[in-house]
């Protein structure tokens, strides 16, 4: 390493946030990333190790100490090359990612991880400041024709690989825009969409076309963005038109709250809440939209989803916000010698939490009540778990106030219509049954299909779903071509 001793001399250095109080009145970026110089004080603490556990802490394999070192070196276009060797879009990962890798970063048994997602954010900004991110069309034109079905990090991941392969790739997406729950299910406060646009761009210079408002099966199931105009294409069609077909779209049947209650006004899905206020933001009219100003909103739901609407609600102006969880409350801190390298069961509070928000754990939703159809409150009750069973704590009901209930539980699958539309086998989960490994990696039970992504593993994160779809690019590539160069 360039600096052999950094990890004993530096400090963790930290990127920058604008003031809560100022922040929520806007939906723009507010996290500011790290100067050079400590891009570079942060670089110089990565330690040689010996074995990189980040390496395979990261899910696209990001090749991170040589990365750090060449920013403590300050060869900024070198870290580039690197950096986007293993990944197509460490923009999007530098800023939404959670960031496995500094969990299994070795400095962090006994201190503060190497800041790895900041000089991923660093690196990629100055590459694109600099113009060092230009397409990369392919040289050689194989003839052969790619469908790409979502336009998520998936199957963008897939598409940008196959069309470097030679290939000619279309782009399907159900929505008007393209990116997927990158557009429509991330907050503009945390990726601003204009990053998508970017390489949208680039790809499109690199021969991938895109085409909007087209679904390809049968209609989605209600709550998903009402589109009067849209293209409905059969999945049989697709298979006659393209040598292949890669479905890349998002885990999008939420999980319901089947209480009593539930049919009330004001009681609804996240992604019924969080894509309408990104379509706000891209100059859209939406007709009654969820509103949460001068409204009790209680968001059942602890995770990335729900501290989202959290902070969205912020931002509305909402007079009160609760974000509920089913589980018990995590440790502040880790057990290290248990957990590391792995991800670790521990308190992690948000920036939307920062904003504004009573969090409270342990919590069962009993009943909805309200006037007219409409809810003013709801009815929960205390739990606790034993050997792993959760049963309710006897005389622990207590009501709460709420004018807007968001459901933010997780998702259960990909969109049943699409998977029953193409015929593939699915997992005891509901997602497209395909392996991993072997000659047939990414195949699902359709030929011709392939799988990546939410929709085969099911609900998970963005790095995960870049890596697998440019794993099924390979596989896509060694169908059509007996072989492939595309990496893994």
């Amino acid at each position: 390493m360039g600096k052999a001793t950094g990890f004993l001399e530096f400090e963790r250095q930290h990127e920058t946030y604008e003031a809560p109080l100022a922040r929520v009145k806007h939906y723009k970026e507010f996290v500011h990333a790290l100067s050079d110089e400590n891009a570079k004080i942060q670089g110089a603490r990565c330690m040689d190790c010996g074995i990189p556990f980040c390496n395979n802490g990261c899910p696209v394999n990001n090749i991170i100490p040589d990365f750090n070192d060449l920013v403590f070196q300050q060869n900024w276009k070198s870290a580039i090359e690197v950096l986007h060797s293993t990944n197509n879009f460490p923009e999007f990962t530098g800023r939404i990612c959670p960031a496995p890798c500094e969990t299994a970063c070795t400095l962090g048994i006994n201190d503060d991880p190497v800041g790895i997602k900041s000089i991923e954010h660093a690196i990629i900004d100055k590459a694109w400041a600099e113009g060092w991110v230009a397409p990369l069309p392919s040289k050689h034109k194989t003839g052969k024709k790619v469908a790409v079905v979502g336009s998520g990090p998936a199957g963008l991941a897939a598409a940008q690989q196959l069309a470097r392969a030679g290939h000619d790739v279309t782009v399907f997406e159900k929505n008007d825009r393209i990116g997927g729950l990158l557009r429509y299910g991330i907050p503009d406060f945390k990726l601003e969409k204009w990053l998508i646009d970017r390489r949208m761009r680039q790809m499109e210079a690199e021969g991938v076309a895109f085409r909007t408002n087209v679904f390809i099966g049968k209609e989605p199931l209600p709550g998903h963005i009402a589109n009067s105009s849209r293209e409905t294409i059969s999945p049989d069609e697709l298979r006659e038109q393209f040598d292949a077909v890669v479905i890349a779209g998002g885990s999008e049947t939420p999980r319901d709250l089947p209480v009593p209650g539930r049919e009330m006004q004001g009681i609804h899905y996240a992604m019924e809440f969080l894509p309408l206020q990104n379509k706000v933001n891209a100059g859209d009219t939406v007709v009654d939209q969820l509103i949460a100003k001068g409204k009790h909103v209680v968001v059942i739901g602890g995770g990335d989803t729900g501290s989202d609407c959290v902070g969205t609600s912020n931002r509305h102006g909402a007079k009160s916000v609760t974000q509920f969880e089913l589980l018990s409350q995590p440790p502040e801190t880790e057990n290290k010698p248990l957990v590391w390298p792995y991800w670790p069961i521990k308190l992690r509070t948000s920036s939307s939490h920062e904003e504004g928000c009573e969090r409270d754990w342990s919590v069962a939703t009993k009943r909805f009540e309200g006037k007219n159809g409409k809810v003013e409150k709801l009815i929960a009750v205390r739990v606790e778990w034993k050997d792993g069973k959760m049963q309710e704590v006897a005389g622990s009901e207590f009501e709460m106030k709420a004018d807007l209930v968001l459901l933010a539980m997780g998702f259960t699958q990909p969109a049943s219509p699409v998977l029953e539309a193409f015929g593939v086998d699915k997992d005891t989960r509901g997602n497209v049954k395909a392996s991993t490994e072997g000659e047939k990696a990414y195949f699902t039970s359709v030929p011709k299909v392939f799988t990546a992504g939410d929709m085969r593993r099911g609900q998970s994160l963005v790095v995960w779903a870049i890596r697998e779809g440019r794993q099924c690019a390979r596989s896509v590539d060694a169908f059509l071509m007996g072989s492939s160069e595309l990496p893994r």
